[in-house]
């Protein structure tokens, strides 16, 4: 017994909705491997110390102000250090969050990133 789907009378509406995944898939795929090279940068401190990283997690640069720098303080520079990271680290989810959502049409998909 085969199952009737509402508006699914002849296969041209599975093919619409196959071809319609593809390139999806194909979108997803190409939005993928250009995040991965976009960079993304946060700072913390007031400017103090700034962190550039890849889409894919890659640190690029780390920039210092060597004003900043005080031998007798290094736990505030680590501190901004890690500040700046963990800023990058979610600018980059919640940018590839947003943007893949605009493809997916805001479709949750398990374990696609």
């Amino acid at each position: 017994m085969k199952a009737r789907i509402p508006g699914a009378n002849n296969g041209q509406s599975q093919a619409a909705m196959l071809k319609q995944v593809q390139k999806m898939q194909e979108d997803m795929a190409n939005f993928q491997a250009e995040f991965e090279e976009r960079e993304f940068t946060a700072a913390a401190g007031g400017g103090i110390v700034e962190v550039t990283m890849t889409g894919n997690h890659e640190m690029k640069k780390i920039t210092i102000d060597p004003e900043a720098v005080d031998p007798e303080d290094i736990e505030m520079l680590e501190d901004y250090i890690v500040i700046a990271v963990n800023d990058v680290v979610k600018k980059i989810a919640q940018t590839q969050e947003s943007e893949m959502g605009a493809i997916t049409g805001g479709l949750n998909i398990p374990g696609l990133f």
